[in-house]
């Protein structure tokens, strides 16, 4: 599953992101969700989230 629907992506739900510095190269960071930060239903590049170890990024994929 992608994250580019916010209601797919809850708080404590295990998630793949993308950081603003590995946007070029693709390089995905594993984590879990502490806050949900695009306000928006949806978002083309995935949604804005923190994750408990402080990252920010643009949710990928969604771990199952």
């Amino acid at each position: 599953m992608d994250g580019t629907r916010r209601s797919d992506i809850k708080n404590g739900l295990t998630v793949r992101i993308v950081l603003k510095k590995d946007q070029r190269s693709g390089i995905l960071t594993q984590g879990v969700v502490k806050d949900i930060l695009t306000n928006s239903a949806t978002h083309p590049h995935g949604i804005k989230v923190r994750l408990t170890d402080g990252n920010v990024g643009r949710v990928k994929e969604i771990v199952t």
